[in-house]
C-alpha cells in the first residue's frame, strides 16, 4: 500500500516544525513507519540550496525569481530521490513545508502568477501530491517574535522580510485552505502544544487512518 504525505504549512515562527516531529513520532507509536524531512532541504543538494536560499551569500542579493526556481529545484531533487521512493514503498511522509510555500511565499507574498507557479510545482513534484496539509495559523507578529527569540534577535533573509510581506503570504494560506477544505486543516497555533497535537491528530485519523 502507498504510503501517506502529510505536509505542514504556515507563516514564520508558528510552530509547525514542532508538531511536525510530535506527529511523527505518535504515527511511529502506532505501529506506522514515517520519515521526516524538510524544504528546501532533505537531500545534500537541497540543502545547498536551502542555505542559498537563507543568506544573501558574497553580499548578492536574490533576486525573487532566481528564489523561486531554487524552491521549485529543491523539490525536484527531493520528490526524485527520497519522497516518491518513500511513498511508493509504503512509507508514510512528514514534511515541514512544500509546495504550498511556493504559492503562499512567491505568490502571495512576492505577486508572482499563481498559474505560472502551480506549473512549476508540478513540473518539480511529479505524482507526488499531499494526503493532508496541516496550516498551523498565529499572528504575523507573534510569529516573527518567537523567531527572534529563538534566535537571538537574527533573522535570515526571508525571516527579515517587510510584515506586509508575511501578512500577505499568511492571507494566501487562509485562502488555499478556503478554496481545498478537502486537503487542508487549519489550526490555531496559540493554543497550547498538547491541544495542537490533539486537533492534528484527529484530523489524521478521521481523514487518512479511517478512509
Amino acid at each position: 500500500m502507498r504510503g501517506k504525505l502529510i505536509t505542514f504549512e504556515g507563516v514564520e515562527g508558528g510552530g509547525k516544525s514542532t508538531q511536525a516531529k510530535r506527529l511523527a513520532e505518535r504515527l511511529r507509536a502506532e505501529g506506522i513507519d514515517v520519515l521526516t524531512t524538510r524544504e528546501p532541504g532533505g537531500t545534500p543538494t537541497g540543502e545547498v540550496i536551502r542555505d542559498l536560499l537563507q543568506h544573501n551569500l558574497g553580499g548578492e542579493p536574490l533576486c525573487d525569481a532566481a528564489e523561486a526556481l531554487l524552491f521549485c529545484a529543491s523539490r525536484a531533487q527531493i520528490c526524485r530521490n527520497v519522497l516518491g521512493p518513500a511513498l511508493a514503498a509504503g512509507t508514510w511522509v512528514v514534511l515541514d513545508r512544500f509546495t504550498d510555500s511556493t504559492l503562499a511565499y512567491q505568490g502571495y507574498g512576492r505577486g508572482f502568477d499563481l498559474a505560472t507557479l502551480r506549473a512549476m510545482n508540478d513540473f518539480a513534484t511529479g505524482d507526488v501530491k499531499p494526503a493532508l496539509t496541516v496550516l498551523i495559523d498565529i499572528p504575523v507578529e507573534l510569529g516573527l517574535s518567537r523567531v527572534l527569540a529563538r534566535s537571538n534577535g537574527t533573522r535570515d533573509r526571508i525571516e527579515s522580510a517587510p510584515l506586509e510581506f508575511h501578512k500577505r503570504l499568511q492571507a494566501g494560506y487562509l485562502e488555499m485552505a478556503k478554496r481545498e477544505p478537502e486537503r487542508f486543516i487549519v489550526i490555531d497555533g496559540t493554543a497550547e502544544h498538547d491541544a495542537v497535537l490533539a486537533k492534528i491528530w484527529e484530523a489524521v485519523e478521521t481523514r487518512l487512518l479511517r478512509a
